[in-house]
């Protein structure tokens, strides 16, 4: 059963958008709209376009709904949610998203000038590679490659095994806000959740054993109580410097 809900404009979304931590079980709640919004967060920015990352949903028909609710550590957010969206970061993917990239080049590449698409394809066969392969003692030659070419001129410093984790769970990041945002904006609440088990998460919902949890989000109608507090943010001034 579908709710009749007034989408709103982008600045409205982020005005109204709050972290609910109770959500209404008796109004419809038309999963849809879930779809609708992880497609649209599909379309945010990521790392060399790799998409490393993957959406689980578990609505509230699910099996695993309640299961997962008490992975949880059993907050509200996630026990009254009518679906639980698990975003997950999948490094391992990059070979197969680099020649997806590579391909698309490939198809594409009489729209586009033979310099950028040499580059292009460049990227994608040989620094890809170089970044995210996995072999003994590579990282720390990575490293030290980066310092030493820093040396001469500007280099990217952040080669490392933590670097790059850190950079696929950013991705991740930015479509998971993208799809909060879109949830906000047709109408429902949110609430990303770091408070959980992810190895008995992994375990439940048989994820594969490189994918590594990014954050959990609680999807539903919100309650009023279920705002904890009126919104708080540290002045402008300390987080917008301009030089």
């Amino acid at each position: 059963m579908k709710e009749n809900l007034q989408e709103l404009g982008f600045f409205e979304a982020v005005e109204e958008r709050r972290s609910v931590r109770i959500f209404d079980q008796e109004s419809p709640f038309d999963h849809e709209q879930v779809k609708r919004c992880l497609e649209a967060a599909i379309l945010s920015p990521n790392s060399s376009n790799l998409q490393l990352y993957q959406f689980v949903r578990v609505p509230e028909s699910s099996p695993l709904k309640d299961p997962l609710a008490q992975l949880c550590m059993r907050q509200k957010a996630a026990t009254t949610a009518r679906e639980l969206v698990v975003i997950i970061t999948r490094r391992d993917l990059w070979k197969s998203r680099a020649e997806a990239n590579f391909q698309y080049l490939s198809e594409t590449a009489q729209n586009q000038s033979e310099k950028k698409v040499k580059q292009a394809r460049n990227y994608y066969k040989n620094l890809i590679p170089k970044l995210f392969g996995k072999y003994p003692g590579w990282t720390f030659l990575k490293k030290i490659i980066a310092w030493w070419v820093g040396l001469r001129r500007p280099m990217v410093r952040e080669v490392g095994e933590t670097e790059v984790r850190i950079s696929v769970h950013k991705s991740a990041s930015l479509a998971a806000m993208t799809f909060m945002l879109g949830m906000k904006a047709v109408g429902y609440d949110t609430c990303p959740m770091e408070g959980f088990d992810s190895k008995r998460v992994k375990k439940l919902l048989d994820l594969p054993s490189e994918a590594e949890i990014c954050m959990i989000i609680g999807c539903g109608k919100g309650l009023p109580e279920g705002v904890y507090g009126p919104r708080f943010r540290v002045p402008t001034s300390e987080l917008i410097e301009e030089k």
